[in-house]
């Protein structure tokens, strides 16, 4: 039998459909399932039994007058830290932060609560979310379940975590340069970063998107039904469509016809390791045998654009962090102190030049893509590192080696998955990543689930340490 936390979000609205289950029981059995978790993995911000227990309370009243309350009634879910909750301080995952309540939920919290999500916790994040590790000043050092040693990825660092490690079915995360779909690859979960605006968030910023973290496409599509309400905060959002995402399951047959990109070379940072080529390769091979027509892509990216954004971003965090008081600034990261400050000494003429690289990301993206109906690649060039290491580099001048396959498609503005498609020599999950034409998220979603169908056997989940 299926324990309680592993159960799906589509499993547990039927069963309190049905009455076999109630969100009672679900929460209480997830409460003690994190307990004997947390200790090891430090995935939460806000872990307040009484409060989850209180939505699940509610949430149980409601389906005994047969009167849910949305699409999500009962179902346990986290939230990012960044992500503002009513009356709870947001401090980005650093010290620096001043921690002042909230005044309202951000866009995507508050359609879980429309919904009738039970909202657990909150999870970790780095400092500013400006890592691809759970390493912050403010939060406990986030890790793999996999792999304590390995860290879960960032900066939706502990929603990686909590989703692998079974803290319910439904996790939000946030990506502005792979933020999703880093974790999801190394924790061996899926996410889809979603079109740009296709989920309204607050405060809206380029190339800034929220979305799903989930064990199965299913749970995904089912949080895009919710997540992609409309809200008027968001001043880049997308004009709301009726998207049919319980439509999501096509079968493999999805795959037949498709001509995909297959990207191997990011062309610009870390090289990408041999069993993450290995895996990807495999993974394209399945989808050439249910039908895809598998065409290999030339990098589009290169080591200038990388720099250029890497640059921009240095000098938007050096001028955040100078206008904080020096004792507030004392408390940031010293990793990303030293990267922001090396933006000191930058002409007016180098910022407009790295701003740029943006452009020309955006416009190499979609021009590489548009010969393609999806294109496929790793969703990074290695596996989960270690966990105290803020990048795989640890390096602060070459922080964003690793972001190559992701970025380009923030900047493009187009929907791209993390799905797993593997796993190590070690044990440790491999993320293949599907990005689609801007504005075609449920055929991501779509091809995801057909790979899902077609993958190879999907190891069991990690347990918690015994004691």
């Amino acid at each position: 039998m299926t324990a309680l936390h592993d159960l799906p979000a589509h499993d547990l609205l039927a069963a309190y459909r049905q009455r076999t289950l109630s969100p009672v029981e679900v929460t209480q059995a997830l409460l003690a399932h994190i307990e004997r978790w947390e200790p090891h993995i430090r995935a939460t911000y806000l872990l307040r039994p009484e409060m989850a227990l209180a939505q699940a309370r509610e949430s149980e009243a409601r389906w005994l007058r047969g009167e849910p309350k949305g699409a999500l009634d009962g179902v346990p879910s986290t939230i990012k830290e960044n992500i503002a909750t009513e009356g709870d301080p947001t401090p980005l995952g650093t010290a620096a932060v001043e921690l002042v309540p909230a005044a309202a939920d951000a866009p995507p919290a508050a359609r879980m609560r429309e919904a009738g999500a039970v909202i657990v916790a909150k999870t970790t994040m780095p400092d500013y979310g400006m890592l691809s590790s759970g390493l912050s000043t403010f939060h406990p050092l986030s890790r793999n379940p996999w792999d304590t040693r390995k860290g879960p990825g960032g900066s939706s660092a502990g929603g990686g975590a909590a989703a692998a490690a079974g803290y319910g079915p439904l996790h939000i995360g946030t990506d502005i340069g792979g933020s999703l779909r880093l974790p999801a690859s190394w924790c061996g979960i899926f996410s889809l970063k979603p079109s740009l605006g296709r989920i309204p968030i607050d405060p809206p910023y380029t190339g800034r998107a929220a979305g799903p973290m989930t064990r199965t496409v299913a749970d995904a599509a089912l949080m895009m039904q919710v997540l992609s309400q409309p809200d008027a905060r968001d001043s880049m959002s997308l004009p709301y469509q009726d998207i049919a995402w319980s439509q999501f399951n096509k079968g493999a047959e999805r795959l037949r016809g498709l001509r995909i990109g297959l990207l191997l070379d990011a062309g610009c940072g870390l090289p990408v390791e041999p069993e993450v080529k290995a895996a990807v390769e495999r993974a394209a091979k399945l989808m050439e045998a249910a039908g895809a027509t598998i065409v290999p892509m030339a990098p589009f990216m290169t080591q200038a654009m990388l720099d250029g954004m890497d640059h921009f971003w240095r000098m938007r965090s050096h001028i955040d962090l100078q206008a904080l008081p020096a004792a507030r600034r004392d408390k940031v990261l010293p990793y990303i102190r030293t990267w922001a400050d090396s933006a000191a000494g930058m002409s007016g003429t180098e910022v407009f030049n790295a701003s740029h690289q943006f452009h020309l990301t955006r416009v190499n993206t979609v021009k590489a893509c548009s010969a393609f109906d999806y294109v496929i690649s790793p969703v990074a060039p290695m596996p989960a590192f270690q966990a105290e290491l803020p990048s795989p580099t640890n390096d602060p001048l070459r922080p964003l080696e690793h972001i190559g396959f992701t970025v380009p498609f923030n900047m493009s503005e187009q929907p791209a998955a993390s799905v797993n498609c593997g796993y190590t020599t070690s044990g440790l999950p491999i993320g293949l990543q599907i990005a689609g034409a801007r504005f075609d998220d449920l055929g991501v979603l779509q091809v995801a689930h057909a790979f899902e169908l077609i993958r190879e056997p999907q190891r069991a989940w990690p347990q918690p340490p015994a004691g």
